[in-house]
C-alpha cells in the first residue's frame, strides 16, 4: 500500500518578524551570506525576510534560521 504526505498550511501574523530577523542577524555579526547558506536559502530569499517584501515563509525556514541565530524568534502555531 502507497503512502502519501500531506502538508498543512496555517496561516498566522507575526509582527516585527522581519525587524526580529534582522536586529538578531546584526547582532549575530556575520554576513547573511554566510548566514542564509547555513540557513540553506538564497541571500535574496533572506534579504526579502528581512525587508517584509516576502509575504509567507514556511516554519521550516524560520526555525534554520533560528538554529542558526541560536534564538527563538517567538513563532508559534496554536493547535
Amino acid at each position: 500500500m502507497a503512502a502519501l504526505l500531506m502538508e498543512v498550511v496555517r496561516k498566522i501574523n507575526v509582527p516585527d518578524l522581519p525587524f526580529r530577523i534582522k536586529a538578531t542577524r546584526e547582532n549575530d555579526g556575520r554576513s547573511v551570506q554566510v548566514l542564509a547558506t547555513l540557513a540553506e536559502i538564497s541571500t535574496a530569499y533572506w534579504y526579502q525576510l528581512e525587508s517584509g517584501k516576502r509575504k509567507w515563509v514556511s516554519e521550516d525556514v524560520i526555525r534554520r534560521i533560528e538554529k542558526v541565530l541560536g534564538v527563538d524568534l517567538g513563532v508559534t502555531f496554536d493547535d
